[in-house]
């Protein structure tokens, strides 16, 4: 297995990049800036110059990886084409490359709440409809997915239990960065994690689990 990530250095990429290379599994981050990343990503992880916008930069930048696991994001900002343009269109154009290049699973970062219009979140530019419109571009691609949908992000690392759940069922909660990573990694290698969309918090009330136990419970 090699593994390819985009949106490398934003919050969660950062710390997929890093539970990939603490699971030592080669890495290719994709980034914009050689320079901010090298200050913020592993030194084992293999960095790539490439960007979802630009779809030519894709099938070099994915080189020879076999998986793909994308956290970009569109930033707050004063563009109301952001959310659009990296949510939806950055999406499936790594969608449309890793379909080219005949990689073995897609996981997916989105968001819980995404089948809710009338969410806050969507006062940012529809932010939460682009990232359905992604999560359903991927799903009738034809690849192997998972598609993470998790809660309110932290960035503070804790060892609290994850819940998951099935699409559109959970509605509230938080998780850190952290267990958002390891939720990604862990469902390349679990046969119970293919072709889902799952929600995850973390509930410090709740039962640990296996990630296999968790992905194998929704149906």
């Amino acid at each position: 297995m090699k593994a390819f990530v985009a949106g490398a250095t934003g919050e969660t990429g950062r710390r997929i990049v890093q539970e990939l290379v603490n699971r030592k599994i080669p890495v290719r981050a994709m980034v914009r800036n050689l320079d901010t990343a090298r200050s913020i990503l592993p030194s084992e992880a293999e960095l790539v110059i490439g960007d979802v916008l630009d779809p030519a930069s894709l099938p070099a930048a994915i080189g020879d990886s076999t998986v793909v696991l994308c956290a970009t994001g569109a930033r707050p900002s004063f563009d109301p084409t952001g959310p659009y343009k990296v949510d939806y269109e950055g999406t499936k154009n790594l969608v449309d490359a890793a379909k080219s290049k005949g990689i073995e699973q897609f996981v997916l970062v989105s968001s819980l709440c995404v089948s809710q219009f009338f969410h806050p979140l969507n006062l940012f530019f529809l932010i939460l409809v682009w990232k359905k419109q992604a999560e359903e571009y991927l799903q009738n691609s034809g690849l192997t997915y998972t598609i993470v949908r998790p809660g309110g992000l932290k960035n503070e690392d804790a060892a609290i239990p994850v819940v998951m759940s099935k699409a559109d069922t959970l509605f509230e909660g938080s998780i850190p960065r952290s267990l958002v990573a390891k939720t990604c990694v862990e469902a390349l290698f679990l046969p119970s994690a293919r072709n889902k969309v799952v929600e995850i918090v973390a509930n410090a009330d709740q039962p640990e689990k296996s990630f296999d136990e968790l992905f194998a419970s929704v149906t």
